[in-house]
């Protein structure tokens, strides 16, 4: 299935991403047992030997993002921050990433911080979350939300560009 842009008018020029069911089907810090590496045949594996996946379509919505040169963060509030980056760096993600905002707090800091460091404003940022309530608190802001409901897909991703160019044009 390919993906077109064309027929949006307008863009934003940051897609923020929280990690924990969103970009991967657990929680990092209560589900998986940190430190993580690589096993002989370059899977990711916890402490106790157990395979760690994303979302099998994650890389393919980054890549896209990418490639459309629209810039990438992360917002997640998880205590695990050394997981959750040893994660993005096993997955070969860092590279996606203009900035990272990973620890306990609110969404609103982080937001604030990633806008401060990319010089983005918030009402040009489009945010995926599995959860309501972060959802709620960045509207208020200003920022376009989606509920990801089972995982990042390529159709969610467009859903979401299309949801701010109706609302953005």
């Amino acid at each position: 299935m390919s993906y077109s842009l064309e027929t949006l008018k307008k863009l934003p020029k940051m897609v923020v991403f929280d990690l924990d069911y969103t970009l991967w089907p657990f929680w990092v810090d209560t589900h998986v047992d940190p430190p993580f590496h690589k096993n002989s045949s370059g899977k990711v594996e916890d402490m106790r030997g157990k395979l760690i996946k994303y979302y099998p379509e994650s890389p393919k919505v980054l890549e896209f993002l990418s490639s459309h040169k629209i810039g990438i963060s992360v917002a997640s509030r998880t205590g695990e921050v050394d997981g959750a980056e040893q994660l993005i760096k096993l997955f070969g993600w860092n590279n996606y990433f203009q900035n990272k905002q990973i620890y306990p707090g609110s969404k609103d800091k982080h937001f604030k911080r990633i806008s401060e460091a990319t010089k983005v404003g918030l009402e040009d940022m489009v945010f995926f979350d599995d959860e309501q309530r972060n959802i709620v608190d960045l509207e208020k802001l200003g920022v376009v939300c989606i509920l990801v409901k089972n995982g990042m897909t390529v159709k969610v991703l467009m859903e979401g560009l299309k949801k701010f160019d109706t609302l953005r044009t």
